[in-house]
């Protein structure tokens, strides 16, 4: 036995002790490729929280419940198939649009000395583009007022938010 290391010593090589090294490093990169990016692995969901685009989750990792447990809706909901799939990137979208229904959701408080403030403000726009898709576009209270209806424009906007309306008379700014 004593006789038998130092040959298989000699036998291996520098080369073929570089080789084993790199399979050996190969297979610790497949090992922690396979449990950090599995399907159920917690760090590709925390992964998934950055690189995902979903506002409407508000940064919560998305869990399956059952209908009796899901909170109630405070918003009212439009009919989903009315309103076409809105794309959520972070770039720009510009569309040919022209602007078909406002809707705001405000609450004014009255003080007892007649000072009026408002709190909750939100302002939709709701456009339709050549193709005949309706969009929903959140806007400031100004940009609410400017636009007009019925005026056919170049609609730029980012993440269902307003950047600008450029029609034929002005440019309406968020």
């Amino acid at each position: 036995m004593i006789l038998f290391k130092p040959i298989m010593l000699a036998l291996i090589t520098q080369q073929l002790k570089n080789l084993l090294i790199l399979l050996a490093a190969i297979i610790v990169i497949l090992i922690l490729i396979i449990l950090l990016f599995s399907g159920k692995s917690k760090f590709r969901r925390l992964l998934s929280l950055f690189l995902e685009e979903q506002p409407e989750m508000g940064g919560e990792i998305p869990r399956r419940s059952e209908p009796a447990e899901r909170a109630p809706v405070q918003k009212r909901q439009q009919p989903e198939e009315e309103f076409a799939n809105q794309k959520r990137t972070s770039e720009p979208i510009v569309e040919m649009a022209t602007l078909v229904r406002k809707s705001d959701d405000r609450l004014r408080i009255i003080e007892s000395s007649g000072q009026v403030r408002m709190v909750d403000e939100y302002y939709e726009l709701i456009f339709v583009t050549r193709k005949g898709q309706k969009l929903k576009i959140e806007c400031s209270a100004e940009a609410y007022d400017k636009v007009p209806f019925n005026q056919p424009g170049s609609l730029t906007y980012r993440r269902n938010m307003l950047v600008k309306f450029k029609y034929y008379e002005d440019t309406v700014y968020n």
